[in-house]
């Protein structure tokens, strides 16, 4: 349970990063006609820590798929090795949903 609410929450991370970064590119193009200074040196700063944040997130991104990816072959390999206790998980799994159901 705790792995799927950190994969959750990793995922909600990275649309999170998401969205900043977009915000953050449309903030350097809408101040790419100011002048001054700070605000170059700012729009400098800020374009450097963008491109570092865009490969953070990518690699979140492929760590993620890669855990999946390692869950589902995980699960493939054991209903191979194991197929009458997955459908014993399976029918356990359905009657306690069945159950929960009915009682409604």
């Amino acid at each position: 349970m705790s792995d799927e609410m950190t994969a959750a929450n990793k995922e909600k991370l990275v649309t999170d990063l998401k969205v900043v970064i977009s915000d953050t590119e449309e903030l350097l193009r809408a101040t790419a006609g100011a002048a001054g200074e700070k605000v170059t040196e700012l729009r400098e700063r800020l374009g450097v820590r963008l491109r570092d944040t865009k490969e953070r997130v990518l690699d979140l991104e492929a760590a993620l798929v890669d855990k999946t990816k390692a869950a589902a072959r995980a699960t493939d390999d054991f209903v191979h090795e194991e197929p009458w206790k997955a459908v014993g998980v399976a029918a356990a799994l359905g009657l306690a949903l069945g159950v929960l159901i009915g009682r409604r």
